[in-house]
């Protein structure tokens, strides 16, 4: 019998023999026996037949390719919303790619509120929904969970997890060491922190799973078509030049259709390539162990050790033992004859969750391994799904790289994906799984998708931290002032590509090195790396050491000056004949003041949702001075964007434009110039010896902008703010950064100017009540909700997208609205905290940070009325609530107006 005491070199030498007996040989282990732990898969013995289960329609109003559990949960969502004329096309059976061996976990808490929303979602379908549907039961098993905790941080990890799930009433539990020895006898509890226990936790068979779906499907008109590979899509473009979907090709027909869901997994790239659509994923090796039986084992809930990077399923009367390891196996060359097949197991990558599980269930040392299960799983840069309309090509969608959470995503997901094709946007906010999170500089970069793939996969057990910065493909985007402030010891974020400033060591720099795999694949590891120890020392869910050189920077900003570099913002510029009709109808604010005017807006999807905040420039008209000004002889608009979205603003824009069928061009300058805002009450008296221009109050009025001269070079000039105070942005060709930057620093020496990043960004406009994007604001929110109705031209009778959903919501009241919170204990938060309103759970913090000017932690969040009803500014008032973080509970103070200069004298130059 396997036995875990013998020396590891020759632990990994044996050949199974049989289910459960190994002899020791000079081969490197092979297994006759690979089965996955289900009574059945979808797996037919028979040779199968030539052609397609069923006759291929010659039309569909959606081709959904891929028989796995996201392409049977689209299937079955697209046919329960209504959409009957549907087909889905699996090129071998259902499950033969990769759900057929997938272990099948689902556990309901995550560090996200949607992903909680999506699990719960795929809970109620599989243990709930399917079976009253149907009369067949799914498989599903509800045997709880439980997470390991082996150290403070791990537990309040998990504590976090707990607080956020009592808002949506999920049942958890932090247990002593002790105590979960009482629940788990076999369980070593010797090196225990704690662990967090969640009794309505499960598993899924993906058999049972997939043939209800398929079936509920298909009782609601739905086509489920086996034994057909798709060997082409057909790709047209329109009378405006934008690319359509037209009809998918197979060896044994065609069918026209104007949606294309690719659910393929693995082969997903490929499906991607013959519509032009580029799919960033990887596909790597993913590998379990079936034991043989364990006396005591039944009934005991499913176990994650995270520290170990080790899973425990209950597999009836034994584990299934898998985990993610650091240097995972690439399959390089993926094959399309690969259905119901797996890999032979690599014990040397595989050894270390052996070891991991019989330290945390010593009763595994004496117990033999019955199969092994080691097939392909697909993984993307950030471990999070590929998701909605593809920018390349109208109504192809994605619904792939799954990252092995496809069976617990897949009911969630999959109803949102079927609401996205019927609706054009999905319910909930989906921007963390958008393909369009991603630049489309970085989605064929094939050393940035394995490098980042890699370490998400490295890293998925990983505590979730607040502040967590890869170090994988970083320097793909620099902007002109990177290396100046890299010596000056910025400290760097990577959003969307670019590194942008976080914070400033006054250390001195902190370069990003290349990415050396954790060490894996006999690649020297980075030595001496002290960006990767100064990111090691924000992992904390306290004050991180720099606590304080944020608090500088973020008060020498108040008080005197201080210089953002906020290049990456997008930039973009939007002309033509239809411009504007379509900023009329784009933005929620009159961007149609005189040129010269600029304006804080948001645009909204059709059922109202915030998509973007942004700033809106009118321009004069004219000749180009590029990247300044754009040709133009008519209206011409200047958008200034948050850089980690400008993908996501830019295709949302593109479709608008193409959908409302307007005569305009959108162009992008974000590479072709950087920006600096000046900000502070000093700022007017530094930049009034850069700039040619007069800059007071009344010859440069707040929301307005210039061209000037900047130490001999052209800039655009705005008077705007995003931290509260009187400053200036200034938008310059690449060319002419660095001199204005080195004259804006050289007259600010004697005010005691100081660079400062987006940290103190973060602090300070979460202090004056400023929302970021995708936190404080996302699709799922309407501008009424997020206290932006300030941005909405509802007073005047101009039609905008989601109009007609703001004025039903202002007719009716608000359900939900956003609070800010203030507390007087000196505790971090971060977000996800539980808000309670007298005692009740009322919702949770978007976005928290620490406030130095006021001197306390500040978060915003959105609250519902427990009864349904309106949250009114009496509701608020009249309420007592508490903040729970970590389990822990504090008295908060609820403002309906931001606690830091809510008269906004400070944007006006007024100073007491």
């Amino acid at each position: 019998l396997y036995n875990a005491k013998l020396d590891k070199k020759i632990a990994v030498e044996c050949v199974l023999l049989t289910p459960n007996v190994f002899f020791l040989t000079s081969e490197a282990m092979h297994t006759k026996e690979k089965s996955v732990p289900y009574e059945k898969t979808l797996k037919h013995e028979e040779s199968p037949s030539s052609g397609p289960t069923k006759p291929l329609p010659r039309s569909a109003d959606a081709v959904v390719i891929g028989g796995g559990s996201l392409g049977c949960q689209t299937v079955y969502h697209l046919a329960k919303m209504g959409m009957t004329n549907v087909v889905l096309l699996e090129r071998d059976r259902l499950t033969a790619g990769t759900t057929w061996h997938t272990a099948g976990l689902l556990w309901q808490l995550r560090p996200s509120d949607v992903e909680v929303e999506l699990l719960a979602h795929t809970r109620n379908v599989i243990s709930k929904d399917l079976e009253e549907e149907t009369g067949l039961h799914t498989g599903w098993i509800q045997n709880g969970g439980l997470f390991i905790a082996s150290n403070k941080q791990r537990l309040d990890e998990y504590k976090r997890l707990m607080s956020l799930g009592k808002v949506y009433g999920i049942e958890s539990h932090v247990l002593s060491p002790a105590e979960t020895k009482d629940l788990y006898p076999l369980m070593n509890v010797n090196d225990l922190y704690g662990t967090l226990y969640v009794p309505k936790d499960g598993t899924m068979d993906p058999a049972g799973t997939c043939t209800t779906l398929s079936r509920a499907a298909s009782a609601r008109g739905a086509t489920v078509i086996e034994n057909c590979p798709v060997t082409g899509i057909q790709v047209r473009a329109d009378d405006l030049g934008v690319k359509k979907v037209k009809a998918v090709e197979t060896r044994h027909g065609t069918i026209e259709t104007p949606c294309v869901v690719n659910c393929a997994g693995v082969w997903a790239t490929k499906l991607g390539e013959m519509a032009g659509v580029r799919v960033p994923l990887v596909a790597m090796h993913h590998a379990y162990v079936v034991t043989e039986r364990i006396e005591g084992i039944q009934n005991m809930p499913n176990v994650r050790d995270h520290d170990a990077s080790v899973y425990l399923r209950l597999q009836g009367d034994a584990l299934s033992v898998g985990g993610y390891e650091q240097n995972p196996v690439f399959w390089d060359e993926v094959s399309d004859k690969f259905a119901f097949s797996l890999f032979d197991l690599d014990w040397d990558v595989f050894m270390q969750h052996i070891e991991g599980a019989i330290n945390r269930v010593p009763v595994l040392e004496q117990t033999g391994i019955k199969s092994t299960v080691c097939g392909p799983e697909s993984f993307t840069a950030d471990h999070k799904p590929l998701m909605g309309e593809a920018p390349e090509v109208r109504g192809y969608f994605l619904g792939c790289g799954f990252n092995s959470a496809g069976m617990m995503l897949g009911g969630g997901c999959g109803r949102e994906l079927a609401h996205w094709i019927i609706h054009g946007r999905p319910e909930k906010d989906m921007y963390g799984y958008d393909i369009r999170r991603f630049h489309n500089s970085l989605t064929g970069n094939q050393c940035w998708i394995r490098e980042r793939s890699h370490e998400s996969y490295a890293k998925n057990y990983s505590v979730v931290f607040p502040f967590d910065e890869p170090l994988a493909s970083r320097n793909m985007r620099k902007d002109p002032f990177h290396q100046v402030l890299m010596e000056q010891g910025c400290v760097f974020q990577e959003r969307h590509g670019w590194e942008r400033p976080g914070w400033f060591n006054k250390d001195g720099p902190a370069p990003v090195k290349d990415y050396d795999y954790y060490g894996a694949y006999d690649i020297k590891k980075n030595v001496n790396y002290k960006y990767n120890e100064l990111l090691g020392k924000e992992y904390t869910f306290g004050f991180p050491p720099h606590h304080d050189v944020i608090k500088s920077e973020c008060l020498s900003c108040r008080h005197g000056v201080a210089v953002f570099d906020m290049s990456y913002f997008g930039k973009f510029y939007l002309t033509g004949p239809d411009a504007k009709q379509a900023a009329d109808w784009l933005f929620t604010a009159d961007v149609n003041k005189k040129p010269g005017s600029t304006v804080y807006t948001c645009m909204l999807n059709k059922r109202g949702g915030a998509e973007a905040d942004l700033t809106v420039s009118r321009l004069e008209p004219g000749a180009p001075f590029m990247p300044l000004a754009p040709e133009s002889n008519g209206d011409a608009y200047y958008l200034a964007i948050g850089g980690g979205v400008a993908e996501h603003n830019w295709n949302h824009i593109k479709s608008v434009l193409h959908d409302q069928g307007f005569q305009c061009q959108l162009t992008d300058q974000s590479e072709e110039m950087g920006m600096i805002s000046i900000q502070g009450p000093k700022s007017r008296e530094v930049l009034q010896e850069v700039l040619d221009a007069d800059l007071s109050n009344e010859a440069f009025p707040f929301s307005t902008h210039k061209i000037v001269n900047a130490a001999g070079h052209q800039v655009r000039a705005m008077r705007l703010s995003f931290v509260g105070e009187l400053g200036w942005e200034l938008h310059i060709p690449k060319d002419s950064c660095l001199p204005v930057y080195s004259a804006v620093m050289a007259a600010g020496a004697k005010h005691g100017i100081i660079n400062s990043g987006y940290r103190a960004i973060d602090s300070l406009s979460i202090e004056k009540g400023y929302r970021h994007w995708h936190a404080d604001l996302r699709p799922d929110d309407t501008p009424l909700e997020a206290g932006l109705g300030f941005t909405c031209k509802l007073k005047s009778s101009i039609p905008f997208q989601g109009r007609d959903r703001l004025e039903k919501q202002k007719e009716e009241g608000l359900r939900r609205r956003i609070v800010c919170f203030t507390i007087d204990e000196k505790v971090p938060m971060f977000g996800l905290e539980a808000v309670f309103r007298n005692g009740v759970p009322v919702g949770h913090l978007r976005r928290s940070e620490y406030g130095y000017f006021i001197d306390k932690t500040i978060g915003y969040g959105y609250i519902r009325n427990p009864d349904g009803g309106v949250v009114s500014a009496d509701f608020i008032k009249r309420g007592e609530f508490t903040l729970e973080r970590m389990g822990e509970t504090y008295k908060a103070k609820a403002h309906l107006k931001t606690p830091f200069d809510p008269e906004n004298k400070r944007v006006k130059g007024i100073y007491a």
